[in-house]
């Protein structure tokens, strides 16, 4: 697992939001998203003057796709780049990504060295995925001394967890031709410590300390590292200096508090933590994420005088109810938890309130009352009757009461026999304990009523192909629910699987491919290992098993694969 750089993240995202405000054509006004495009000002000739015409009518009727494409379409003609811009403008606020796209790059092309479209480009490959473009775009702006938020760009990274090597190799790169650019050198630093390499991460951060010691994040992001490492006392000197360079910057007082907190400095962490307070009065999630921050450190007290007046707010974040639970919870005040986690009300939170205020039921040796407590729930919110249901179904489970478990379900499902969750809930346990009758009679049962429901499609199908002969039938089911989510890792393996299952590895190799790229997952590798030792890619088949050992604890799929195909074992 990556060390988890970007401590305390709601904290730091809203005390970063504090420093400064956006920019750029994102932060427009919504009512008229053409209101400060540029004008235009030089001459055209009929058929131009009839587009334009057509754009701007366009844009007042709120089909901002069709603008964008007038737009588009006379800034080539004269090659425009403010007639670019205004295809821009209207592209975001229409509906094609595409074309948002396409004129984003026009507009860059035509204004090579202006650092708004450089900006949009590199946001545009962020959002698709495309990691590698958004910093290549990113470089070219700080190569020409322009912001190309390199840390907050690396900061994502990490915290999105996607492959770090490459972009890690791309700074090094530019480093090599950019080596003071402060921006880069911390960027490459943070992905360094997220690679494991907290040693050459720390040192790139010191040297840069010598050259621009006033350079704020070199201290913000040491004294991260300082965290995590657990050097305490580093981390407390690294919030002090970026103090002296930066006295107002929140995020120094936040990583100060922290590191006084583990050092047992309660007192004058709490004064740190009550200047934020001051400047950010009615930041409710401010107090709500400083509440949190004392929590994990172990301190109640004040958390606790940091929610309370949040109770008197109308309406009161469910967060603070939550906050407030786990703290009784955890001074073993049973019932009072138990208060504050059922006035969670639905929405974000309610089912996690109702988990946490059932197991510490269950924990003190209450089952009977945590059956009642989700009893009485479900009368309180039958909205939310099979969510509940199955919280207990699985706290049942847990404590090796399989019988109770199922009884609840049946009486469930008799009472709502409609329930699409607890029915697909129902037709997994059959399948577990070999009923696969049952569980088809459930699938067949939820797809009368939605033949389009994917999950249950693609249930039923991989079953057929995996655990009968029921090769072609269940890839007909499985192809029904590729079509309407083409981009489901689940379903692109069982396709892949269902064409092994009928003998063209071949086939079914992308798909599993395109499933592994998606949700790297142990029964996933399994099958993507096994075709590609059928298809004699042997390398590459004990390539995957190895990675895939080394990356999951349980993996059973794994286990029974090599003790079939000995060979694949590293």
């Amino acid at each position: 697992m990556r060390p988890h750089l970007v401590t305390t993240t709601l904290l730091i995202v809203l005390l970063t939001g504090c420093q400064g405000t956006s920019s750029g054509p994102s932060s427009m006004a919504s009512d008229d998203p053409l209101a400060s495009a540029p004008a235009i000002r030089k001459g055209l000739d009929a058929q131009s003057l009839a587009t334009l015409l057509t754009a701007e009518l366009a844009g007042l009727r709120n089909d901002f796709d069709r603008a964008a494409r007038g737009y588009l379409e006379t800034a080539d003609r004269y090659g425009s780049s403010a007639l670019a811009e205004r295809a821009v403008l209207a592209a975001r606020s229409g509906n094609d990504k595409e074309l948002l796209l396409q004129t984003a790059k026009r507009w860059s092309e035509l204004a090579p060295t202006s650092e708004a479209p450089a900006r949009l480009l590199a946001g545009l490959a962020m959002e698709q995925g495309d990691w590698q473009a958004s910093l290549e775009q990113r470089l070219t702006l700080a190569a020409q001394g322009d912001q190309g938020d390199l840390i907050t760009f690396a900061e994502a990274a990490i915290e999105e967890n996607v492959d770090l090597s490459p972009l890690h190799a791309t700074l090094l790169r530019f480093l090599d031709d950019h080596p003071q650019q402060g921006d880069a050198v911390v960027a490459t630093a943070l992905l360094e410590a997220a690679l494991g390499d907290t040693r050459q991460a720390q040192q790139r951060l010191t040297d840069l300390s010598r050259t621009q010691p006033k350079f704020p994040a070199v201290w913000l992001v040491s004294g991260r590292i300082a965290l995590e490492q657990g050097r305490i006392s580093a981390a407390r000197d690294a919030a002090r200096k970026g103090l002296q360079i930066a006295p107002e910057d929140s995020r120094f007082i936040l990583m100060l508090a922290q590191a006084q907190l583990r050092l047992g400095n309660v007192d004058a962490a709490e004064a740190g933590l009550d200047t934020l307070l001051e400047r950010h009065p009615d930041a409710t999630q401010l107090r709500l994420a400083l509440a949190q921050l004392y929590i994990e450190e172990g301190y109640n007290a004040p958390a606790r005088r940091l929610l309370l007046p949040l109770l008197d707010a109308d309406p009161t974040p469910p967060a603070a109810y939550i906050l407030l639970g786990a703290i009784a919870d955890d001074q073993g005040e049973v019932d009072n938890a138990l208060l504050y986690y059922r006035q969670v009300p639905p929405g974000e939170g309610f089912l996690e309130a109702r988990v946490r205020a059932a197991q510490m039921l269950i924990e003190t040796g209450r089952l009977l009352d945590a059956r009642d407590f989700l009893d009485i729930e479900r009368l309180r919110y039958p909205d939310m009757a099979s969510e509940l249901t199955i919280i207990e179904v699985d706290l049942l489970e847990e404590q090796n009461l399989s019988d109770a478990a199922t009884q609840l379900l049946e009486r469930q499902i008799r009472r709502n026999p409609d329930a699409t969750q607890l029915r697909f809930l129902r037709s997994m346990r059959r399948y577990e304990q070999g009923d696969l009758p049952g569980m088809e009679r459930d699938l067949r049962a939820i797809l009368a009523r939605e033949p389009n429901n994917a999950m249950a499609l693609n249930a039923l199908g991989y079953t057929l192909v995996d655990v009968t002969e029921r090769h072609e039938e269940g890839l007909e089911l499985i192809q029904r629910a590729h079509e309407l989510e083409p981009e489901s890792a689940a379903i692109l393996d069982s396709l892949g699987w269902a064409h092994h299952k009928l003998g063209d590895n071949q086939k079914a190799l992308p798909y599993l491919q395109d499933a592994y790229g998606a949700q790297p997952d142990q029964e996933i590798a399994a099958h993507l290992a096994e075709v590609l030792w059928l298809l004699d890619r042997r390398e590459e088949a004990r390539k995957i098993v190895t990675e895939a050992l080394e990356r999951f604890d349980e993996r059973p799929k794994l286990d029974a694969l090599i003790e079939r195909i000995p060979g694949l074992a590293p």
